[in-house]
C-alpha cells in the first residue's frame, strides 16, 4: 500500500496526540488520549481499505456491463476491435477512462491483446484480470468470440451475485458477532469493576500478619499483584479479541481477511471507547 498525503497528515497528527499523552502520565486520560492517538494513525488506513472494496465492487459491476455491451455489438457481425471502439465514448461509470484509453490504443494500431493487457494492469482487479486474459486468448485462437464473450460475462455476473448472495445469507452472522463480542465486554467489565475489587483484599495464608491481610491480590505467597495490573491487562484482551474477531468477520461475510479490517477497527474501537468510558466513570 502506497503512502499518499492522507496517511502521513493521519500518521503525524496521531504521533502528536500520542506524544501529548504523555503529560498525563499516571491520570485516567492517560490511555484514553493514548488510544484516540492510534486511532487517528489507523482511520486513513482503514477508510482507503473501505474506498477500495467499494470501487473494486463498482469496476466489476461496471465490467459486467461492458462486456454484455460488446457481446451485442459482436453478435450483430462488428469485429471486437471495432465494437469497442464504438463504445468508447458510452458511460461505463469508474471504467470509463480506461476503456478510452483501451479504444485510443486499439485506434492507434497496438494489438488488442496488448491492449487488454494494459486495460487489466490498470484497473487491477483479479476478477476482471481472468476475463479479460480468457477474452484475449479466445480472440487469438479464433473460433466464435461473440459466444466466448458471453460466457465471460454470464461468468462475471454469476461471481458478483454468489457473492452478494453470500453476504446476504451471512450477514446475521455477522451481526451476532457483534453481539457475542458485546456481551464479552460487558463480561470483562463486570470482572474489573464488580469481582476484581472484592478478591483484591483476599491475600495468600502466608501474608496474614498482625496488621490483618494484606491490600494486594497474592498469587503464590510471593510479591502481591495489584489489582490494577490485572484490570490494565483486560483493555489488551479486548482488543486482542477484537482484532480477531473483525478478521474472522471479515472472511465470512466476504470472503477475504482484508475486508475484515474494517471491522476489526470497528470492535476495537468500540471497545475502547465503551473500555475507556467506564474507567472514567466507574475508575
Amino acid at each position: 500500500m502506497e503512502l499518499t498525503k492522507m496517511h502521513w497528515i493521519g500518521i503525524i497528527a496521531g504521533l502528536i496526540v500520542i506524544g501529548f499523552s504523555f503529560l498525563f502520565t499516571g491520570s485516567n486520560f492517560f490511555m484514553v488520549i493514548i488510544g484516540i492517538g492510534f486511532i487517528i494513525v489507523a482511520l486513513p488506513f482503514v477508510i482507503e481499505i473501505i474506498i477500495e472494496a467499494r470501487r473494486n465492487s463498482e469496476k466489476e459491476e461496471m465490467f459486467i456491463e461492458f462486456a454484455r455491451s460488446l457481446v451485442e455489438s459482436v453478435k450483430t457481425g462488428t469485429p471486437i476491435s471495432k465494437s469497442i471502439i464504438n463504445m468508447k465514448n458510452k458511460p461505463f461509470g469508474i471504467l470509463s477512462p480506461n476503456i478510452q484509453k483501451l479504444a485510443n490504443q486499439i485506434s492507434m494500431g497496438i494489438p488488442l491483446r496488448i491492449a487488454l493487457q494494459t486495460f487489466a494492469k490498470d484497473v487491477d482487479n483479479k476478477t476482471i484480470t481472468r476475463s479479460l486474459v480468457l477474452i484475449g486468448q479466445a480472440e487469438r485462437a479464433g473460433g466464435d468470440i461473440g459466444e466466448i464473450l458471453e460466457s465471460v460475462a454470464g461468468a462475471v455476473s454469476l461471481s458478483d451475485r454468489l457473492n452478494k448472495e453470500r453476504r446476504a445469507a451471512i450477514s446475521t452472522l455477522v451481526v451476532q458477532g457483534y453481539i457475542i463480542f458485546f456481551i464479552f465486554i460487558i463480561i470483562i467489565l463486570i470482572m474489573q469493576f464488580k469481582i476484581i475489587p472484592l478478591i483484591s483484599g483476599i491475600a495468600d495464608i502466608g501474608t496474614i500478619n498482625n496488621a490483618g491481610v494484606s491490600s494486594g491480590l497474592n498469587l503464590g505467597g510471593g510479591t502481591p499483584i495489584d489489582a490494577k495490573t490485572i484490570s490494565g491487562a483486560f483493555l489488551y484482551l479486548i482488543l486482542i479479541q477484537g482484532f480477531f474477531s473483525g478478521l474472522t468477520i471479515g472472511k465470512l461475510s466476504e470472503g477475504n481477511i482484508k475486508s475484515g479490517i474494517k471491522h476489526s477497527f470497528a470492535l476495537m474501537l468500540m471497545s475502547f471507547v465503551i473500555y475507556a468510558g467506564a474507567n472514567l466513570i466507574f475508575g
